[in-house]
């Protein structure tokens, strides 16, 4: 969650997730934005690519739904600081993001006044005397099926590119995304590399983040590198989500790289379990609606 971009984008992440992706997150914005009031930035996405790129935005387009094409003119209205650099892009307007960093630490708090304890820096074990219990620790849990894919970020920080929405730069080898946060600060992301390796950001991945950002505005070529992180995301061979149920233990896992976005409707599956005290083996990322027609 630390280095999570916070893009709540069912419609974008269509590209290459399944169906249940977006059938999923397509709430996620509303949940968060009721629980967290003023976290959410309810701006849409851009979608742009270079002019020798066109075939993948066409692609992005053919594999996506949710969205409208803009021209030169429109971008430069949308984001003035993009405009002359990308003559067509798709814009995705109910598309939003959020700061993941001031959402947890407000969603800790709001838990904190219902009277949920947190315990940190302690050892995560199944403990008896629960008529249930959560296990949601990522890659930490004993699942042989899950398989880690490592995401590397980074944080710049300048003054000279402003930023209203997520902006993604479509490129046939390393797309990118830039994320705005507060304090001229943008997030740079992301590798996604068959690993489970947690190590400091590469070489590689820093020339790669560096050249498409410096490609997305040139300005980046100047900003300060705030931060760099390196986090590992859970995944299941599908890259689909399970809620999933052993005795009195349930289990959420597989987010991949859709944590924000999913985590709604993982949580809100979990809890039907809980008061509902069904005892189905697994909900796997079914939708609400599928669940309630069943």
């Amino acid at each position: 969650s630390w280095f999570a971009g916070g893009m709540l984008a069912p419609w974008c992440e269509r590209e290459s997730a399944e169906q249940p992706v977006l059938d999923l997150g397509r709430d996620a914005a509303d949940w968060w934005d009721a629980v967290l009031s003023g976290q959410v930035t309810r701006a849409g996405t851009l979608v742009v690519a270079a002019p020798r790129d066109a075939g993948e935005l066409d692609r992005f387009a053919s594999r996506t739904s949710g969205h409208r094409r803009v021209d030169e003119n429109e971008i430069a209205l949308l984001e003035p600081d993009l405009a002359g650099r990308f003559r067509r892009g798709l814009l995705f307007p109910d598309e939003a993001h959020l700061d993941p960093r001031p959402a947890m630490a407000a969603l800790h708090d709001k838990l904190a006044t219902m009277g949920v304890k947190f315990h940190f820096g302690c050892d995560a074990r199944p403990v008896s005397g629960f008529a249930r219990q959560i296990d949601c620790m990522g890659m930490a849990a004993a699942d042989d099926r899950l398989r880690g894919v490592r995401g590397e970020m980074l944080i710049l920080r300048t003054p000279d590119v402003s930023l209203s929405r997520p902006v993604r730069l479509l490129h046939p080898r390393f797309p990118l995304y830039a994320v705005p946060r507060t304090d001229h600060r943008f997030m740079i992301g992301a590798t996604m590399i068959e690993s489970q390796s947690a190590g400091p950001v590469t070489a590689r991945s820093m020339m790669e983040l560096l050249g498409a950002a410096h490609a997305l505005h040139p300005a980046f070529g100047e900003a300060e590198i705030v931060e760099t992180g390196v986090g590992v995301r859970p995944a299941f061979p599908d890259n689909l989500p399970r809620v999933e149920t052993d005795g009195e233990i349930i289990a959420i896992n597989g987010l991949y790289r859709h944590g924000f976005l999913l985590a709604p409707a993982m949580a809100r599956q979990a809890a039907d379990l809980v008061f509902s005290q069904d005892r189905t083996k697994e909900h796997a990322h079914e939708t609400d609606g599928q669940r309630r027609g069943a």
